[in-house]
């Protein structure tokens, strides 16, 4: 395996320029994400991210909450990106996705960013909630990796994509991370504000796999490949049993997975319940038996520290 990622290659061969051209194409009209909203935001205009034509970033910085291989000795190098194309009522990061707590900034300053964590010495670049801002976010690697960035590049998202935008991340992304929600289609509807959510995150997390296979670690840092996410919720809103079984069965049994027990309410959780509750013992023990059950072998080791 080359010590160095993928995009760097597509830098020498100019295709990094092109991928960065054809992104910009999705956004005028915007077909970035399942939304298809097809506003012009080259033009200003905006559809159900509230984004236009310039990134908004909320902060960023070495990130020592994130899975062990991302983490390392030095952090993961995060960069919150304001607003999401999913409309969470229980968002932990409400301030951020839904008040759209953030910087207008330029994509050099975006670049500048990346180079910065580089030089902090983080073991990657991890961004968070990049789906509707990905053709501004491509441009910045682009100019980054010509004044010489070479970090693996995280995506870390909600899994609400479109593949055909997947497709053109090929050799930019080297890490994918999402977050397989629920696999009930008026849940999500319900709780995220996203329709037909179970096939299309199916389908894309079958192309990121595609893409980058299961995860590859190499002196405990994580180098290239597929992490996936799970929240469980109360009552099983999240229908655990139906996303580990996706994920064994039609994914990989060594996919490295996240089953996340830190749910808390936030946002607007309160109006929705049981979200304004976290969940109970009985619940997690419930989630990580079925993990068991299906075969997953690599679970993240920093899961339920609540319960100790």
């Amino acid at each position: 395996m080359k010590s160095y990622p993928s995009y760097l290659r597509l830098l020498e061969e100019g295709e990094l320029e092109k991928r960065v051209t054809a992104l910009y194409e999705r956004m005028s009209p915007c077909r970035l994400c399942p939304h298809e909203c097809k506003v012009d935001r080259l033009r200003g205009e905006k559809g159900f991210c509230k984004i236009g034509s310039k990134p908004i970033v909320s902060s960023y910085g070495p990130h020592f909450g994130e899975e062990r291989p991302l983490v390392g000795t030095n952090g993961s190098g995060t960069i919150f990106f304001t607003f999401c194309n999913m409309a969470c009522v229980y968002c932990q990061n409400w301030e951020i996705s839904h008040l759209g707590e953030g910087d207008e900034i330029e994509v050099e300053d975006l670049a500048k960013i990346m180079l910065i964590l580089q030089v902090w010495g983080c073991h990657n670049i991890n961004l968070v909630t990049p789906t509707h801002q990905i053709a501004l976010i491509v441009e910045a690697i682009k100019i980054a990796a010509e004044k010489g960035l070479s970090l693996p590049i995280v995506y870390n998202c909600g899994g609400y994509e479109s593949v055909e935008t997947l497709k053109l991340l090929e050799g930019i992304v080297d890490i994918y991370m999402p977050d397989i929600k629920y696999m009930d289609e008026s849940i999500a509807l319900k709780l995220s504000k996203v329709k037909h959510y179970p096939k299309i995150v199916r389908e894309a997390v079958k192309e990121m796999h595609r893409q980058v296979g299961d995860l590859v670690i190499e002196g405990g840092i994580a180098k290239k490949g597929l992490i996936v996410r799970h929240l469980i919720l109360p009552e099983d809103l999240s229908q655990t049993e139906e996303v580990i079984k996706f994920i064994a069965e039609e994914i990989s049994k060594e996919t490295y997975f996240n089953l996340m027990d830190q749910y808390r309410p936030c946002g607007d959780a309160w109006k929705y319940p049981p979200l304004d509750r976290k969940i109970t013992r009985e619940e997690w023990n419930r989630a990580l038996s079925l993990a068991i059950k299906y075969g997953l072998k690599r679970l993240d080791d920093r899961r339920a520290r609540f319960w100790d």
